[in-house]
């Protein structure tokens, strides 16, 4: 075998995913245990995916990593621990067979490249579907077979809910060793197909208190959120699940913005307050209110993660009029044309009886930058098209096309 040839090329993709219950503070840092346990809807592919590239070679002197075209530092701690975490499997697999000798694999270097294709740290949990990524890449490169939660977890901790598709949650665990801290399906991508996502961009800025950073210090200060761990949350799950698995939508609906509203309540109870949530998150949050409000029914639902982008859940037959709803609010910039992205959405008419219920000033053009448009997809997939690979035969990342 001529000495250029890797061991092995493989190439994957994974979703986002967002939490209808909020994942937010660590019991353990360095195993990554989380202080309650979550629950998240995996969003389709087609609009928002991460894709990886590992490659292993004889050749290779180092592991190098490769994130959106640019070399990182394949030295920072979480990716040392996703890939320690690999190996270790890998290790422990073979030695199940036998004991045979290392397969050559082991060791060598391995070369992982990385695109999103979607603004990164734009609060679109772009962690999230890179470290599910690079877990189930790593993975299929070593010949691992065994459950994932754990080494996409040490990289980021709602990594693991976007190793599967549709309604996922991830069991806080009681284990001090975290091996029963894992993430499984509650019910698949097809289960509720009327279901419709809409992200609201407010903002494609960097946070300025990192996830990391703002829950280490919720755990710390807030009062709330030990509360919130140990007398809602458990309810809360039970209750999310028979919403999902009966397709209640009010009470999803509710459930949903209620968690995200006490979620970003322990980050204004932390000290110092931290403040993810900025002016046109607010008016989008009174904005689904008075929408609900006008049709007397929950009919659209918002949560938000660590930052100001909205995610909006409802039903394919409110889609158009909501859209219609935020095109009014919030007027698009100069991208007009660009403004909704994603899934086709029928333009609809706005009615004189809702324009006077959101009794609503539109702002100055551009405060929701772009609409993405998408549904409930599935979990983790690997692309067989060697021409999908991110990384040359020589272990470099190919020149854009």
């Amino acid at each position: 075998m001529a000495s250029e040839q890797p061991l092995a090329a493989v190439t994957c993709t994974a979703p986002v995913n967002i939490a209808v219950i909020k994942y937010w503070g660590k019991r353990d840092e360095e195993l990554v245990l989380p202080i309650n346990s979550s629950l998240s809807v995996t969003l389709h592919q087609d609009q928002l995916k991460t894709t990886t590239t590992a490659v292993i070679s004889k050749d290779f002197t180092e592991d190098r990593i490769w994130l959106n075209g640019r070399e990182e530092d394949v030295g920072q701690p979480r990716l040392q621990a996703c890939l320690r975490e690999i190996r270790r499997l890998a290790r422990k697999r073979r030695n199940a067979w036998d004991g045979d000798p290392l397969p050559s694999s082991l060791s060598c270097k391995v070369h992982v490249a990385s695109v999103n294709n979607f603004p990164t740290a734009a609060g679109l949990a772009s962690s999230a579907a890179g470290y599910a990524c690079l877990a189930y890449t790593l993975a299929r490169v070593y010949g691992v077979e065994s459950d994932l939660s754990e080494v996409a977890r040490r990289g980021s901790g709602s990594a693991c809910r976007s190793l599967y598709g549709g309604f996922v949650e991830w069991q806080m665990g009681e284990q001090t060793d975290g091996k029963d801290s894992i993430a499984r399906q509650v019910a698949p991508e097809s289960h509720w197909p009327e279901l419709r996502v809409l992200i609201l961009v407010v903002s494609a800025e960097k946070k300025l208190t990192g996830s990391t950073v703002g829950m280490r210090a919720s755990v710390e200060t807030s009062a709330l959120l030990r509360f919130r761990a140990e007398s809602v949350v458990p309810t809360r799950m039970a209750e999310m699940t028979r919403c999902i698995q009966e397709r209640d939508f009010p009470g999803f609906a509710q459930l949903t913005m209620k968690d995200s509203n006490q979620f970003h309540a322990t980050c204004l109870d932390t000290f110092p307050p931290i403040s993810y949530l900025n002016a046109v998150s607010w008016r989008i949050i009174h904005l689904v209110h008075r929408f609900n409000a006008h049709h007397g029914d929950t009919k659209v639902a918002y949560t938000f993660d660590a930052g100001p982008n909205a995610v909006i859940f409802t039903l394919d037959d409110t889609v158009a009029e909501f859209v219609a709803a935020v095109r009014h609010s919030f007027p698009p910039g100069s991208n007009g044309d660009a403004f909704l992205k994603g899934l086709q959405v029928r333009p609809a008419p706005l009615s004189a009886e809702l324009q006077a219920a959101l009794a609503m000033e539109p702002t100055t053009p551009g405060g929701v930058k772009y609409i993405i448009a998408t549904q409930v997809g599935p979990g983790p997939q690997i692309l067989d098209n060697p021409s999908a690979h991110l990384l040359g035969p020589d272990g470099l990342p190919k020149p854009a096309a």
